[in-house]
């Protein structure tokens, strides 16, 4: 299976780009499929550490690459409105030459919505406006001239032209752990985004997770199915490192992870690029050795 699944990594955006350019052009010459960084404006244990913005950082990594897909994991309604979003997303498949993946997401709230002084948002509510987060920025990625009238959301003639080098639009990755985000990935996503279980809890390895795992494309299967989808329209792509661990101990575990993931119809595997100390502590020869034998090997067959 490691052979026909794609591969991905995330990168944080923690460096000076001096420094950080050798990790996207890294990613690229190692066989990644894609590559990722995180859409906060502060993230949890680097809130008192160097924490760079989103979207100026995949533009650098655009003009830093050639083939690498580049993406946000995952912009959130918390801090992104759709319209300016969706142009930041047009511009960015424009300068990559049409590599860009829009990864939504509905946010945790926390450090972001204290920084720009936001009201917290019960479950229902934030669940709500991710729906018309998705919605909108669907929309107005496929359509030249937008109008929309949501309870969260308005926008009257927002137009984007000349619209994504990728057609209809730059793919969406929706994450979703729970029913009502899966059926809104079913949807609207190119790419169904999970992390297995929501929240930041201890991570279970690999093998562990197939359960959560394998139930949940289930129910994507089924709300694809419902709308007269078909469910292999929309990818599988799976984030490991937060909740799901163990994938990047060894060559073998990385083959295993792929294999079994791949078995319950996951088709994207998303690695963090491995750092000396908590969060995502990692041995990067380990990198190097898994694409040596597992993503460049694949690349060339």
């Amino acid at each position: 299976m490691a052979e026909t699944m794609r591969h991905g990594i995330i990168i944080l955006p923690e460096q000076r780009w001096q420094q950080a350019r050798d990790r996207w052009v890294t990613a690229e010459r190692l066989g990644f499929d894609h590559a990722w960084t995180y859409d906060h404006l502060m993230w949890r244990w680097f809130r008192e550490k160097p924490w760079f913005a989103t979207m100026p950082t995949l533009t650098a990594a655009a003009t830093a690459t050639s083939r690498i897909g580049i993406g946000t994991m995952v912009a959130s309604p918390g801090i992104r409105h759709p319209v300016a979003f969706a142009k930041e997303i047009m511009t960015l498949d424009d300068i990559s030459g049409g590599r860009a993946i829009c990864g939504v997401g509905a946010g945790a709230g926390g450090f972001d919505d204290e920084a720009l002084g936001l009201r917290r948002l019960n479950p229902r509510e934030r669940a709500d406006r991710f729906a018309e987060f998705v919605d909108l920025t669907d929309q107005l990625l496929r359509e030249p001239e937008t109008t929309y009238r949501g309870d969260w959301f308005t926008t009257t003639g927002a137009r984007l032209h000349p619209g994504c080098v990728q057609r209809p639009r730059a793919p969406l990755a929706v994450a979703a752990t729970g029913p009502r985000g899966i059926r809104l990935a079913a949807c609207h996503a190119d790419i169904w985004v999970t992390i297995a279980w929501p929240g930041h809890g201890e991570p279970v390895r690999y093998d562990e997770a197939l359960p959560v795992l394998r139930e949940q494309s289930a129910l994507l299967d089924k709300e694809c199915e419902a709308i007269g989808r078909d469910p292999a329209a929309v990818r599988r792509l799976v984030v490991t490192g937060a909740m799901i661990d163990g994938v990047l101990e060894s060559v073998e575990t990385y083959r295993d992870a792929c294999g079994l993931l791949g078995g319950i119809g996951i088709t994207d595997l998303v690695v963090h690029w491995p750092r000396p100390d908590f969060p995502y502590q990692g041995d990067f020869s380990v990198l190097e050795d898994v694409a040596n034998e597992v993503l460049l090997p694949g690349r060339a067959a």
